[in-house]
């Protein structure tokens, strides 16, 4: 997805986890993910580089759908499709 489309979608859940470094911001994310809805997106607030590499793998081996990521000041945001 683009960066607009992304900024465009409505976000069931977002986890912040920009104050935890790797694996924390997946493991918030493995915690969210039950608190949703399949078909909902998720957004996770990291700092940690090594989530833009974790989430789409997880997403991979789970079934998910990894839908792209923002960089933000400082931060990026990863989203995600629940299937």
């Amino acid at each position: 997805m683009t960066t607009e489309e992304l900024k465009g979608l409505k976000v069931a859940k977002s986890v912040d986890a920009r104050g935890t470094a790797c694996p924390g911001p997946l493991l918030e994310a493995k915690k969210a993910i039950g608190t949703i809805n399949v078909g909902d997106v998720m957004e996770v607030l990291s700092a940690d580089e090594g989530t833009k590499i974790d989430i789409p793998k997880w997403c991979t081996k789970q079934g998910h759908e990894f839908l792209g990521s923002i960089d933000e000041n400082g931060y990026f945001k990863v989203y995600l499709r629940k299937k």
